[in-house]
């Protein structure tokens, strides 16, 4: 009969493959995100939708980077600290961009008040 593992451990193991399975859902709603934004750029061809798609993709890549990560080291987190601030990054600058965007008068015909 093998050897029955102490509580503490069983307790970590269960953590370990909770933390993975939660990682991996978490990366592949950045992926289906991102395709969604994908999808509305194509109805819209709206740089706001493509550059949210990047962003979340960003997010997925900078996710699957940290559950691959074995050991934690001060410069692997700052590169995973540098990747998200580049997927925010992404998002405030098609915001501003959206903002700022000029938009044109509807063409037709003007219309005026009746007194």
């Amino acid at each position: 009969m093998p050897p029955v593992p102490p509580p503490i451990l069983t307790l970590l193991i269960a953590y370990v493959s909770l933390n993975r399975v939660l990682s991996g859902a978490i990366i592949m709603a950045y992926l289906v995100c991102g395709l969604f934004f994908l999808r509305f750029w194509r109805r819209t061809h709206d740089r706001l939708f493509v550059i949210f798609a990047v962003a979340f993709w960003v997010l997925a890549i900078n996710r699957t980077l940290a559950a691959t990560g074995a050991e934690e080291h001060e410069l692997r987190s700052l590169t995973y600290y540098t990747v998200r601030l580049v997927a925010f990054l992404l998002i405030l600058v098609a915001v501003i961009d959206k903002n700022r965007s000029t938009r044109l008068p509807p063409s037709g015909p003007e219309q005026t008040q009746k007194l």
